[in-house]
């Protein structure tokens, strides 16, 4: 079944979740030649899917990724702390200078 409301897509997906989540599985697809990203929560019973082609969205998608992997890894959500994204941490540079070898 195709969601047109985000909001609705994501409480609905966290209920399917719920009710059976050895089951349910969330997948996300993007298609790069028609700009499109479809997000789809399924428990193989009943199927939700949420298509979008605006950038905007994409924080939402963040949101309900977040969601997915605190459900998935602990089975319950923290509440009271709203749903963050923090920025991928800074990777420390390597050195890029010529390795030289030991003589022994």
């Amino acid at each position: 079944m195709w969601v047109e409301d985000f909001d609705a897509f994501a409480s609905q997906s966290e209920e399917l979740f719920r009710a059976r989540p050895l089951d349910t599985r969330y997948c996300i697809k993007y298609r790069h030649c028609d700009g499109k990203l479809v997000l789809k929560v399924t428990d193989d019973v009943k199927c939700l899917q949420f298509k979008t082609d605006q950038q905007t969205d994409l924080k939402k998608l963040e949101r309900v990724t977040a969601m997915f992997f605190q459900l998935m890894a602990t089975g319950d959500l923290v509440e009271g702390e709203p749903m963050q994204v923090d920025a991928p941490a800074p990777v420390a540079a390597t050195s890029k200078g010529k390795k030289t070898r030991r003589k022994g």
